[in-house]
Order: C-alpha cells, then structure tokens, then sequence
C-alpha cells in the first residue's frame, strides 16, 4: 500500500502522523511511504530521516494526498484538505466530527473512508487511540490553568499549591477518565487542594484508592457541580461520551457566579465543550475572558508538546496503521471489530451512531457499509 503523511496546517499544529520509527516499520512491511517535505520538523526530524527510514519525500502536498491510497494525520482534516480525499482512498487521524458538520459533509461528499482514532476501542471498553492524548492533555490542563490564574494572564494571582501559611488553589475536575485522573496527578503534585465529580462509583472509588485523602470525590449532581464550580479557582472540563457531543455540565449561569479572576479548561472542547460559554482557541491566542473568568480552550493542547505527543501517539496507531496496510482496509476493519468501530465515514455513508444522532443524519451499520462498498 501507498501511504502518504502530510504536513499538518491547523494552526500551531506541529505534531506529525508518522514517525521516522512507524515509517522504517510500515516499509518493513514491504509498504511505500510518501511523507510531506519538512513534515516532521516540529518533533526534530528532519527529511533525510524520513529518507534514512526508507520514505520518499515529497514538495507538493497536493501530490501526496493523490498518490497515497491512505493518508494518515493526527489532526481532523481541514477545509483545504478534505477537497482533495477522493473516493475509494482512506484516511486515518482524528476527527472529533459530532460539533463539525461542515467536516462531516465533505467527507461524505468525497466518497472516501474516514476512520478516526478517538472511537476505536479495546475490548476493556477503553480507547486506547485517545488515551495518549488524553494523558498528555490531563497534564497540560493543569499547566495552562496554573499558568492563566497568574496577573499577567488575566488571573486571581494565585499559585496553584500556596505557600506555608497561605491557602492552596481550589481545582474542580469534572469526570474521572483519562483526562481527568491525569489532571488530578498533576493538581496534587502541584499542591492544590482537589475535588473529582463522577457519575460512576466504580470510578470514583479507584481514585479515591489511588490517591487517598488528598482527593476528595463526589458524585456528580446538579447541585454539588454547581457548588463546586462556583467555588472553585480552577475548574478542568473532562467529560468524554465517545464519538458525541460533549454535554453542557457548566452553564453560562455558573460562570457568572464565579470569581473574577477564576479558570477554566474545557478539555472537551473538540467535542464542542462541555462549558456553555466555551469555544475553540488555539495555541496562538489561547485564553479569553467571560464574565471575569478566564477561558482556556485550545482544541489541540498535546500540539504545544509535538515530540512527547507524536511519539505516544504512533505507539499507540502504529498496529492499526499496518494492520490497515497489511490487511487491505476491508479486511482488516472485518477482523477487527474494535479497529472498526472507529469508522465513522464509508464511501458517502456515516457509520458513527452518536454523530448521526448529533447532526440528523442517517446511520448505517458499519459493518453495511463495508459490505456494501469495500467488499
């Protein structure tokens, strides 16, 4: 198979599909690769260590995504980008289509195949494509809200974990995933004093175990949501249902009430947020302010740490990646019952339920949609 690996143009974005490491492996595999010149300058590699793993490397992006039979990302494809997938060629990467019907409809249009890494699954029910990133964006979470609660930046001026003698700063983390435990990892090691809202006991209860009296849990209702973030110096939104809209947990109502000079960090802003009055920054201008309280909302947080970030990204694609290449798409999305969960896009066909159910489209079985158009 032809592989093609493009540099990637959202905004800030410096990560890279693949590495030298997932390309010496997939032309292992007897693969051709093709990866855009200058592509993995943000993670320190250059071209002749794209060539030394055995890539050609290719000027013309437009040349890469015609000639690769699948093109592999990490960020959703932009406007530019989804104009030139064509039927009948596959695209593997991040998509986060439910809050972007814009994304959705081109890529239907384009009668191609859209798998995305955030729905694939184990079969402990995890996703373990979103995982990487997800503890990469836990961590940074509590960095950039450390950082925002400063003057400088808008905030209370406060230090995350106080000094003696003087108060720590209040963290509310709402959900218990991924994100979320990372988060919380980071607030204790920092000092803070930290509350985690869950509506999954068995998930409270392994934190509680992990992390003992230095976190306090609470099942998550109406009220205690809205006491807490009211309360709160930092408030980390984490809250994941895979493939759909993120729900609206924080109202507009709540941010009124709270602080001038409060935080908050929508984690879940590429599924539209979980914030009411949350909207997508980027790394550029990453902040702004709503009723006194500071809004950090950067829809590709891991991309301010491309290096840590691509690496654990491949780590965890790299055998989807060749069991795509090896197999033949078809195949391999028949075998692997998790690797299709993650298609959400099958020649003109959505096959991802939440998005369907998100944007009022009509759904069709993936399964259907394999048999019907790859064979």
């Amino acid at each position: 198979m032809r592989i093609g690996c493009p540099t990637e143009i959202k905004t800030a974005e410096r990560r890279v599909g693949l590495t030298p490491t997932s390309v010496r492996e997939l032309v292992t595999h007897g693969h051709e690769v093709v990866v855009q010149k200058g592509a993995g300058e943000g993670i320190g590699a250059n071209d002749l260590d794209y060539t030394t793993a055995g890539a050609s490397i290719e000027p013309d992006v437009a040349r890469v995504w015609a000639t690769a039979e699948m093109v592999v990302k990490v960020k959703e494809p932009q406007a530019e980008e989804r104009a030139m997938l064509r039927d009948g060629q596959t695209l593997f990467t991040y998509l986060h289509l439910a809050p972007d019907p814009a994304q959705t409809a081109d890529l239907l249009a384009s009668g191609g195949t859209a798998i995305a890494y955030e729905t694939v699954t184990d079969p402990h029910g995890g996703l373990p494509l979103l995982a990487p990133m997800s503890q990469v964006a836990g961590r940074m979470s509590i960095q950039a809200g450390a950082s925002s609660l400063e003057a400088p930046h808008g905030g209370a001026g406060l230090l995350l974990g106080g000094v003696p003698g003087v108060p720590s700063a209040r963290v509310v983390v709402i959900g218990g995933g991924v994100v979320g435990e990372n988060a919380i990892e980071m607030a204790i090691g920092l000092g803070a004093q930290v509350t985690v809202l869950d509506r999954d006991l068995d998930v409270l209860g392994r934190l509680s175990r992990r992390f003992g009296a230095e976190l306090e849990t609470v099942y998550s209702t109406t009220a205690a949501l809205e006491h807490l973030v009211v309360n709160a110096d930092l408030v980390i939104g984490a809250v994941l249902v895979r493939g759909a809209r993120a729900p609206k947990l924080v109202t507009a109502e709540m941010i009124r009430a709270m602080r001038d000079g409060s935080v908050v960090v929508d984690v879940a802003i590429d599924q539209g947020g979980c914030i009411e009055t949350a909207r997508p920054t980027t790394h550029a201008e990453p902040t702004y302010v709503v009723d006194g309280v500071v809004h950090y909302c950067v829809a590709n947080m891991p991309g301010a740490v491309p290096k840590t970030s691509t690496y654990a990204l491949n780590n965890a694609t790299l055998p989807f990646t060749l069991a795509l290449a090896d197999k033949g798409v078809a195949r391999a999305l028949h075998e692997d019952e998790h690797l299709r969960n993650g298609l959400n896009v099958c020649a003109g066909m959505l096959t991802e339920q939440h998005v369907a159910e998100a944007q009022g489209l009509e759904f069709v079985e993936p399964s259907d949609a394999i048999d019907r158009a790859l064979g």
